[in-house]
């Protein structure tokens, strides 16, 4: 489903949580940009975006010509340089949908067993303490 209904489908609390996991689990621009600009040419910035195997094709064309290839590595990461901001959204829009959708799967698993949760507002007082417990659990 949509990112967008998961979202509109959450409480206040619920929305912070996701905020909070966004916030906890979001990339850096800074270290991002610095890697692209020190390490980009063995693809040290595809490895921090979880681009691995772009990353381990930087690395091997580097390596295996004992150095020759920094010239086409080094244009790829500068066209990186420019695609970086796109995959820094792309990933804050996938943990988001990923919070909101355990979130939202939490509550409907709880109001489909009401006698379990009690009378807590239809569980999700109980939703956001299993959250909370969890994370301070990682």
């Amino acid at each position: 489903m949509n990112n967008d209904y998961f979202v509109s489908q959450l409480t206040t609390e619920e929305m912070m949580l996701v905020n909070s996991e966004v916030e906890k689990r979001q990339k850096s621009p800074a270290v991002a940009y610095l890697l692209a600009l020190f390490a980009g040419f063995v693809g040290g910035h595809r490895y921090y975006m979880g681009k691995t195997g772009s990353a381990v094709a930087m690395t091997l064309i580097t390596v295996l010509t004992l150095g020759l290839g920094i010239g086409i590595t080094g244009i790829w990461a500068l066209v990186d340089l420019f695609l970086i901001n796109g995959w820094l959204q792309e990933d804050l829009k996938t943990i988001e949908s990923e919070a909101a959708q355990t979130i939202f799967g939490r509550r409907k698993l709880k109001e489909s067993a009401p006698e379990q949760v009690g009378d807590d507002q239809n569980g999700h007082d109980q939703i956001i303490e299993d959250v909370v417990n969890e994370d301070q659990k990682d």
